[in-house]
């Protein structure tokens, strides 16, 4: 329960909004590039270090973790203690956690910065959603989700061919130093132009932050750790704990009113169709961008003999056309059935990962890829944009920190999920199978995966939402 009273966001100009938008964007794009380009560092990050593959697929794994599990907590942090405070605090430790992995002389050290930056990441990632639907009236929010969507859909393939040319020029420690100057725009430009919008005086349910923080660490350890160990005991008891936890914190939400606090996800969210649709499909989208990259990256090195150089270029169709296609797609959003424009990109995504996956089980040519490639960048504009709008445009404007919260929680356990998952899959098939087929066979998995977010945007209501 709220111990203050809700005062309305003050009055912001076009463009004024628009700037906060651009340093919302430059921020949130670091943070979901750094997922992908990891994935090309994994080769020289396991040869420097001399590891194993098992153990290198933790630079991915931790920072992925420690960004899912505080996501639901951070983003009503920034409806107590004010969004733009908070999104510069999350670039501030992203930043400094970035500048210690580059400067990282073994594995344990560089896991234990890319821990801090995954906080990082879940401090700033949720403000920036829920700024937007602050500052933007509804009739005009359709295209800045649009922006954030495109971006979000860019930051992630942007991030082989980036890191590509990095690592060949400077080495894999340049993917994190390529961090600072991105990070340090994002602080100022942010502490310029990022209105201090007012607060809610809201008390913080702590018994639900504990509970879903080590529910969530639980169970995200649990599916990180048990495909690829063979499901020991203790992560089949760490899932059930987990699980149990989590069906606990959905009980505390709904007596939070009674206990007189404040629910960090208010149950009535998910009564709205299309944001429970969108919530769900993005999880899945989540999945796929976190488990694709790693078998492609491999079998281009590896199988293919490309340096990271070669490889990153190899992905330049698919950034062209998702930075192409999404500013048009964006507008869309807010004059077409969002169902049909959600359709077509979760189709395309699943298409091109099919495609690619033959490519690479047949060895075929790499000019196959060309082809592939750019159709993964068109679906990927498809998806993000017009996933985003449709799920936010009738959310309840008291319930916007939380939807933010949410939304963003589904798509990093997709995420998580998904880069255990892959990591498995290839691990069992390189045991069974050849290179190039262990790492189509894995690619498989994320296309099986969109197609139940394929679904979920197929049931989408055909609601424009009414303008206020």
């Amino acid at each position: 329960m709220s111990n203050g009273k809700t005062t309305p966001s003050p009055q912001i100009t076009k463009p004024q909004a628009w700037r906060a938008l651009a340093a919302l964007c430059l921020g949130f794009f670091m943070v979901l590039m750094d997922q992908t380009i990891v994935a090309v560092a994994a080769p020289d990050i396991m040869a420097n270090f001399d590891t194993e593959f098992d153990q290198v697929v933790w630079v991915t794994s931790i920072y992925l973790l420690c960004m899912v599990v505080p996501l639901l907590f951070t983003g009503r942090l920034g409806d107590r203690f004010g969004q733009s405070r908070m999104f510069q605090l999350g670039i501030t430790v992203f930043v400094l956690a970035a500048l210690a992995a580059s400067l990282a002389p073994n594995l344990a050290l560089l896991l234990i910065a890319r821990a801090v930056q995954g906080l990082g990441a879940a401090i700033l990632t949720p403000q920036t959603m829920a700024v937007i639907n602050r500052i933007f009236p509804q009739d005009a929010r359709g295209p800045a989700l649009g922006v954030w969507g495109a971006v979000g859909s860019v930051a992630s393939l942007v991030g082989p061919v980036l890191g590509g040319f990095i690592i060949s020029t400077f080495g894999w420690r340049g993917v994190f130093v390529l961090h600072l100057p991105l990070g340090i725009a994002a602080l100022v430009l942010s502490a310029m132009w990022v209105p201090r919008l007012p607060t809610y005086a809201r008390s913080i349910d702590k018994l639900s932050v504990v509970v879903t923080l080590v529910g969530m660490s639980a169970a995200v350890i649990a599916i990180q750790q048990g495909p690829g160990l063979g499901w020991p005991w203790w992560t089949i008891v760490l899932l059930i704990a987990g699980i149990a936890l989590i069906s606990w914190f959905v009980r505390l939400q709904a007596t939070a009113t009674s206990r007189n606090t404040e629910p960090l996800v208010p149950l009535p969210l998910f009564k709205n169709r299309n944001y429970s649709l969108g919530a769900f499909s993005i999880s899945t989208m989540g999945f796929a961008v976190a488990s694709q990259m790693l078998p492609i990256m491999m079998w281009f090195q590896t199988g293919r003999g490309l340096t990271s150089a070669e490889a990153g270029l190899m992905m330049v169709p698919m950034a062209v056309a998702a930075g192409l296609g999404s500013p048009l797609v964006g507008p869309l959003a807010d004059r077409i059935k969002p169902r049909l424009l959600s359709v077509i990109g979760f189709a395309s995504v699943i298409a091109s990962l099919v495609w690619i996956a033959g490519i690479m089980y047949l060895d075929a040519s790499l000019f196959w890829f060309v082809g592939a490639s750019a159709l993964l960048g068109v679906g990927n504009a498809f998806v993000w944009a017009p996933n985003s709008v449709t799920a936010m445009r009738t959310v309840d404007l008291k319930y916007m920190g939380a939807a933010s919260g949410v939304y963003n929680t589904t798509r990093q356990v997709g995420a998580v999920v998904g880069a255990a998952a892959v990591g498995a899959a290839m691990q069992v098939g390189a045991a069974s199978l050849g290179l190039s087929q262990a790492m189509a066979v894995s690619l498989l998995l994320p296309a099986l995966v969109m197609v139940a977010g394929l679904i979920a945007v197929a049931c989408f209501e055909n609601n424009l939402g009414p303008k206020r």
